[in-house]
């Protein structure tokens, strides 16, 4: 299944607001669009096991982030609030419409924040398993390289270690090599450590992002892991408690929720996006999620 979903992401490079930024798209014409943002440490193939069943009902449009991936790296972009800025550039200079917007992981916080300054230009957002609730609430090692005084002192860390031990969690039918060799390259040398600088932004970013939640009326589905040790399931149920406008979903899974869920992670956006015809079917599906709806969905 992963090789065939490979070959039907059309993968490379395009310029955005100057930055090169890679990119995969999907093939045909549909009446609705979504923008995916890449996980860390991985990259757009991180949606190989969903795409075609995405495909079959929208246009996509996947982004590695610039300093994630294999897209270039910007300063002023590594914060969650100039991100979400260059999100809805991203949005523009692709002609994608009112779209929705699919950012697991660190696309997180950034996506809220373009839902919060843009609300006409997203139609709704897909986020979790990331870092949101104030206080912060993170396990290791992703709250050291959030929070350690000396950032440094992680420059002299093997990023292909690390990008093996975060891929070696992943549960369910598991990564595949040309993916995962894929992720080590687009880590190595220097790129892990000037990712992290993304994630530091965070004591300063989150505050401010949850000082905007409450009036973000954009539709959100937030889709979490029970037993994600990274992230953890309360970062899900701060958004999901102060969103006007949520539903969260907790599968059985650990923190890469995607590849180890995918048919039932991929069959919660696509119910999600084909529920929102109107605000009343807005409201309809969060009273569902209120009922119980989305509390505990099996691993497929």
């Amino acid at each position: 299944m992963a090789a065939s979903a490979i070959g039907a992401m059309r993968v490379g490079f395009r310029t955005v607001d100057g930055a090169s930024i890679r990119c995969a798209q999907s093939d045909g014409v549909r009446e609705q669009s979504i923008l995916l943002t890449s996980p860390w440490p991985e990259s757009v193939y991180a949606f190989a096991p969903i795409w075609s069943s995405l495909a079959e009902r929208a246009r996509l449009l996947a982004i590695d982030l610039p300093g994630f991936g294999r897209s270039e790296r910007r300063d002023e972009l590594m914060s969650p609030s100039a991100m979400g800025e260059f999100l809805t550039r991203v949005i523009d200079e692709c002609q994608l419409g009112r779209t929705h917007i699919v950012a697991p992981d660190v696309g997180t916080p950034a996506a809220l924040f373009a839902a919060a300054s843009q609300p006409d230009r997203i139609a709704s957002v897909v986020v979790g398993s990331a870092g949101a609730a104030v206080p912060i609430q993170l396990g290791e090692p992703l709250a050291s390289w959030v929070l350690d005084p000396d950032v440094e002192r992680f420059r002299a860390m093997d990023p292909r270690g690390v990008v093996n031990a975060a891929i070696d969690t992943v549960g369910g039918p598991g990564v595949p090599d040309e993916i995962r060799e894929d992720y080590l390259e687009c880590y190595d040398g220097e790129r892990f450590f000037e990712s992290i600088a993304y994630a530091r932004a965070y004591p300063e970013d989150l505050p401010r992002l949850a000082a905007l939640l409450r009036d973000i009326q954009t539709p959100v589905l937030i889709i979490a892991g029970r037993h994600d040790r990274v992230v953890p399931l309360a970062n899900a149920e701060f958004l999901e408690e102060r969103l006007p406008t949520s539903k969260l979903t907790v599968l059985d899974t650990g923190h890469f929720v995607w590849e180890e869920a995918p048919n039932a992670y991929a069959s919660n956006v696509i119910g999600w996006i084909g529920g929102l015809r109107s605000p009343r079917d807005v409201l309809q599906q969060v009273r569902g999620s209120a009922a119980g709806a989305g509390a505990a969905n099996a691993i497929d």
